[in-house]
């Protein structure tokens, strides 16, 4: 994610479905029968369907939905625009391996919760679900701490394909925040369904949650 996705500008995004049918002339009435239609005659031309963009599917799709807290080991970290991913990365290895030092279990996929930017750069904390430790207070290392991903009322958009081109992704949220009269509080959360090895991995797929004012 590069700075520019975090001015909500842009404008709407969404058109409705265009719809081009064009139908065959008719012959003219003769005193005659009619003869049958000569094989150039003009057909009905197939629809033509502009999808919208894959972040934001359908009005249907996008209703907010309630985000539980879970258990989560988080990382404080923040990094520059041009080596946003890699810090990334780096970040959910700390946790990780944190993770495995304290015998916890993760849990589903990990996150990156945005939290403040600027020109230079971007402030995150790195997220690993993990099942609730029982007994003792697990000792952690790497700077990591036991606390919760985000939670509250949320809309979730898709991201597929390198992380270099998910300004695209987060540029078609704006504009669909703005044409909806949606207010973003200041955290968005990325879930890693498949991360990527770099930033220009087209394997990436990522959920963007948008937690909503």
């Amino acid at each position: 994610m590069k700075n520019g996705l975090w001015g909500y500008c842009g404008a709407p995004l969404f058109g409705a479905l265009a719809l081009a049918v064009a139908s065959a002339s008719s012959s003219a009435q003769t005193q005659t029968p009619p003869a049958p239609p000569p094989s150039s005659a003009s057909t009905p031309a197939k629809p033509t369907v502009t999808e919208p963009p894959p972040a934001v599917p359908t009005d249907e799709s996008l209703k907010p939905a309630d985000i539980a807290a879970r258990p989560a080991l988080v990382l404080h970290s923040s990094a520059n625009w041009e080596d946003g991913y890699a810090k990334i990365r780096e970040a959910l290895e700390k946790l990780r391996a944190s993770a495995q030092k304290a015998g916890l279990k993760p849990v589903d996929h990990a996150m990156a919760a945005f939290t403040e930017t600027d020109d230079a750069g971007f402030k995150f904390d790195a997220l690993l679900p993990v099942e609730a430790p029982s007994g003792a207070k697990p000792e952690l290392i790497n700077g990591a701490v036991l606390a919760a991903t985000p939670a509250g009322k949320a809309i979730k958009f898709a991201h597929t394909g390198s992380y270099d081109d998910i300004d695209t992704t987060y540029d078609a949220i704006t504009a669909y925040l703005d044409e909806k009269g949606l207010e973003a509080t200041n955290i968005y959360l990325e879930d890693y369904r498949v991360e990527g090895k770099d930033a220009s991995d087209q394997a990436l797929k990522v959920d963007i949650y948008v937690f909503i004012k």
